[in-house]
């Protein structure tokens, strides 16, 4: 086992990065089937991470491997959240692929498995994202979140992101709609360090 997986503190998340994951044989292999399970859980509870339906493990295989060779590219980063040994949440960011947008990247996935909510997870894989952001030189990292995602909408805020627009009812699941809200978090005009809100 990773010898970071006995660090932080009690209770806190263990935040490992794509390196970390990939320097474990162990550990590489049980993390797809871990991740697949969280997602397709999260996914069929109704959670907004860009399927209608659960996906199906190889379709988790393959966005995790294509993340995994954008990170070795440096055009990526990913992290892993772990309590107790047990994967609980993942997270990544990848490079825009446009030539224009270069030096920008989209905050695509942070995926916290429903019984660690409330424990820290979503803060701190988010945090060590941003941290990666800024040590890769991005300018301005992005993202989307559904409209009714008020957990999370109120995270990516309280860590310095801010809305720069919104498609109402543009996310369609069934016959429900939803907004969709754009932030971004712009490292040209951003103190070191993510801004803590609390409250």
């Amino acid at each position: 086992m990773n010898p970071a997986m006995t660090g932080g503190g009690a209770g806190a998340p263990t935040i490992l990065d794509a390196g970390e994951l990939a320097s474990d044989p162990e550990l590489a292999a049980r993390f797809v089937a871990s991740a697949h399970r969280i997602l397709a859980d999260l996914v069929g509870g109704g959670a907004a991470l860009g399927w209608v339906e659960p996906p199906a493990r190889d379709e988790v295989a393959q966005l995790l491997g294509h993340v995994m060779s954008a990170v070795r590219a440096g055009d990526a980063a990913l992290r892993a959240a772990y309590l107790d040994r047990r994967l609980v949440g993942l997270g990544y960011w990848l490079r825009y692929a446009r030539p224009t947008h270069r030096p920008h990247a989209d905050l695509e996935k942070v995926a916290v498995a429903a019984a660690a909510h409330g424990r820290g997870v979503g803060r701190a894989l988010t945090a060590a994202l941003i941290a990666d952001a800024r040590t890769a030189g991005i300018e301005v990292l992005t993202l989307d979140a559904r409209g009714d995602n008020t957990n999370a909408l109120h995270l990516y805020r309280s860590l310095g992101f801010t809305e720069y627009g919104r498609l109402p009812g543009f996310v369609a699941v069934g016959e429900r709609r939803y907004d969709k809200v754009f932030l971004m978090l712009d490292f040209r005009t951003t103190p070191a360090g993510p801004r803590v809100v609390t409250g």
